[in-house]
């Protein structure tokens, strides 16, 4: 039997205000607003897109893995002014994900790592499918996999 997922961007709302901020009010949360220099090579976790050349972006630290196990982690994020979180289908990949090496990391639902690979972008859906085959695995964080920095959650449909 086929596993359905769907992947969840970070919500938007959770960064209100972000860009309005000070460089000194964000150093002190550990983020920096930068221009996108080159495409892609900014990509947003809110609307899983790469910003654009020229668009402005705000690097900051996240939680993305906020458990009471020792997988918990955070690390850093880049966020484009003005995204707003994306309702994927059942089943769909953004196209961010498709063209870049890729970790998928597969948790139990106590925090605890049960899978991990590292794969090409244009094997997502596969590869998805294949890891929620193991009925253990609750979700699934991917990761980009050369920086390690995360992207999205993945949960079963």
């Amino acid at each position: 039997m086929e596993a359905n997922f769907k992947i969840k961007p970070i919500n938007h709302n959770e960064f209100s205000g972000f860009f309005e901020l000070t460089n000194l009010e964000l150093e002190k949360i550990g983020g920096i607003k930068m221009t996108a220099d080159k495409f892609p090579g900014f990509p947003c976790r809110i609307s899983l897109e790469d910003a654009e050349i020229g668009e402005e972006v705000i690097l900051i630290p996240y939680n993305h893995h906020k458990t009471n196990s020792p997988y918990q982690a955070s690390g850093p994020i880049f966020i484009r002014n003005r995204a707003i979180t994306p309702t994927f289908e059942i089943n769909q990949i953004p196209h961010m994900l498709k063209h870049r090496l890729l970790s998928l990391r597969g948790y139990a639902n106590n925090g605890i790592m049960k899978e991990a690979t590292i794969i090409e972008g244009n094997i997502i859906k596969e590869q998805i499918i294949k890891i929620f085959e193991n009925e253990k695995i609750a979700y699934i964080h991917i990761h980009n996999a050369k920086p390690g920095c995360y992207n999205c959650l993945v949960e079963r449909a």
